[in-house]
């Protein structure tokens, strides 16, 4: 059996035929299978939805109670049979309730990776690194030139700034789901006990990882807050609003923006960010090559990214590889540099 036989690229995303179903696709279908509540990922309108609890949960929240025929919710590990073929669903990494999706069927493993990444994350359950025959990477920092670095000395440089400059409100730009809680996380660890302030877009996915364990302190509203009690704080907003007339309300604001794009000087300086915090929700270079080595994979597809450098780096190492070029799938870091988020008002 060809891997072909079991999933195959089509425009509405990764298919599997003989089970009906399709992984993360950008356009309704009958049966889905999704890795992750980003947008790119996970949108309304399909007849049946099997993900995890957590990403059924923010699916709710972002498009209300009927946004999917019906749902069903799988746990991590648990096998699920559709037709001949097997699935099963394995932390990512990436956000709450990110998964990994293993398809298997006739001995035959392949693994579509959604969005992943390798580094510690107290806002969600650990990378799983599993074998398989096919593996399904994305690419979205899928150049040498991206590696992320540490994440803790990146919060120690908004830390540092905040003490530095204490008449100046810090803005912290960072993508509605994942990213923000991290941030918070972030500062927490390094002691940074003081109250974090939400802009109204971060309030029901914040609150939602609450609810489901993940501590993150003392948090509050920023709405209805002196200015003069801003001074010196924290305030956690999508990207975009650090350029809007919001931002006036705060005592001289200081535009941070924490994403893996951010190691690009060029970008912070497009976006008007003061203090760039290289922290990202992706795998690098080097842990999208190591986990690509890690599987044991004899082939690799590539998709959602920087698609044509991981293909060659896998050739070079006698791996085979393709692109899959699927349209429709973006990256909620740049999005959000760009204005584009669909963060909840």
């Amino acid at each position: 059996m060809r891997p072909e036989d079991i999933l195959v690229p089509t425009p509405h995303g990764l298919c599997c035929k003989e089970a009906g179903f399709h992984i993360d696709p950008v356009r309704p279908v009958a049966r889905a299978l999704i890795t992750h509540a980003h947008s790119d990922h996970a949108r309304a309108g399909h007849g049946a939805v099997l993900a995890t609890r957590e990403t059924l949960d923010i699916m709710r929240l972002r498009y209300g109670e009927g946004f999917a025929g019906t749902t069903q919710a799988a746990a991590y590990g648990e096998t699920v049979k559709l037709g001949k073929t097997r699935v099963s669903f394995h932390p990512a990494g990436h956000v709450l309730g990110s998964a990994q999706i293993a398809v298997e069927r006739d001995g035959l493993r392949i693994v579509a990776s959604g969005d992943y990444k390798t580094a510690p994350d107290p806002t969600c359950a650990p990378f799983e690194l599993l074998a398989c025959d096919v593996f399904i990477t994305e690419a979205t920092f899928g150049l040498p030139v991206f590696r992320h670095g540490d994440p803790d000395a990146e919060i120690r440089k908004l830390i540092d700034s905040t003490e530095l400059f204490p008449e100046r409100a810090h803005l912290v730009g960072a993508y509605s789901l994942g990213k923000a809680q991290r941030v918070i996380a972030l500062l927490r660890k390094a002691g940074y006990e003081r109250t974090i302030y939400l802009h109204g877009a971060m309030e029901k996915i914040t609150r939602y990882y609450e609810e489901r364990g993940v501590a993150l302190g003392p948090l509050e509203l920023v709405r209805g807050a002196a200015k003069s009690t801003l001074a010196g704080t924290v305030t956690i907003c999508p990207p975009s609003a650090t350029r809007e007339l919001w931002a006036r309300r705060f005592p001289e604001p200081l535009a941070c923006f924490a994403s893996g794009w951010m190691r690009v000087r060029a970008r912070a300086r497009q976006g008007g960010v003061e203090l760039p915090l290289v922290i990202s929700d992706h795998a690098d270079w080097d842990g999208l090559t190591a986990t690509i080595a890690a599987t044991g994979a004899s082939e690799i597809w590539v998709t959602h990214g920087q698609e044509d450098a991981l293909v060659h780096w896998c050739g070079t190492r006698g791996r085979k590889a393709r692109p899959l070029a699927i349209v429709g799938y973006g990256d909620e870091e740049e999005e959000a540099l760009t204005g584009d988020e669909d963060a909840p008002a």
